[in-house]
């Protein structure tokens, strides 16, 4: 085990056993505290917020301890959050999990390119498959953020779109992207817009938006898209990039 400090301290959320985090393994997942975006929709918001783990999650020798026990049987290892990039931990994770065998998936939020583009080019770092959240057109990233002044949008639209070119650098099967269907955040104009900064070759998933535990208390109540609506949706992304599906 790398980590010398604090191994015995919270580290984050471990989920142990899951089907549908890593596609097409077995994986555990582990959401690290701590996120650098206030997104609306959030219903991980008690791990997003916090800077410091909560006292009732996994120690990260806790972490290591499973994933040495269940290595006959899990293959993946899937680092998500919050945003991942910002914690301490992370390089530590990804090593002591790749010395046992695993495959890592990242989860980002694609905020920190220059943070990425550090662990994309360290061979001892560079995950197997990068997941990267696309939330809405990279324009109207300041909707997500603690201030929502528009005059954020500028400095995370660059930066949205240097993380896509990053993400891209991978081998196809490498690699997705994830935009969730919230109502007036991911419209017809917005996945146009996303689409026009992603490859052509994109594994492209959208997810239902659930209108429960979100951080914005308000959307609780808020409507959902129909099925017709989502249908709408995915066709026109659809026509813009073949690797679409809705999960």
């Amino acid at each position: 085990m790398t980590q010398n400090q604090s191994s015995k301290a919270p580290c984050g959320a471990l989920i142990k056993t899951s089907l549908v985090d890593y596609p097409g393994r077995v994986a555990s997942v582990i959401f690290l505290p701590g996120c650098n975006l206030r997104c609306p929709y959030c219903y991980n918001f008690t791990i997003a917020e916090s800077t410091e783990p909560p006292e009732n999650l996994a120690s990260y020798t806790d972490v290591i301890r499973h994933l040495e026990k269940r290595k006959s049987v899990l293959s993946g290892f899937v680092i998500s959050g919050g945003e991942p990039l910002l914690s301490p931990a992370l390089p530590n994770l990804i090593r002591d999990a790749r010395s046992l065998g695993y495959r890592i998936k990242l989860d980002t939020n694609g905020t920190l390119p220059e943070k990425l583009s550090d662990f994309i080019s360290d061979k001892s770092l560079c995950p197997d498959f990068i997941a990267m959240d696309i939330k809405t057109s990279p324009e109207r990233y300041h909707l997500l953020t603690k201030s929502k002044n528009p005059e954020e949008s500028e400095s995370y639209a660059e930066r949205i779109i240097k993380s896509v070119k990053l993400v891209s650098s991978l081998a196809a099967e490498k690699r997705e992207w994830r935009t969730v269907l919230v109502p007036g955040l991911v419209k017809s104009d917005d996945i146009k817009r996303i689409a026009e900064i992603l490859p052509e070759d994109a594994s492209w998933q959208f997810a239902r938006f659930r209108n429960e535990s979100c951080l914005n208390p308000a959307l609780n109540n808020s409507g959902i898209y129909t099925d017709a609506e989502i249908e709408d949706l995915i066709s026109v992304a659809k026509k813009l990039r073949n690797g679409v599906a809705l999960r």
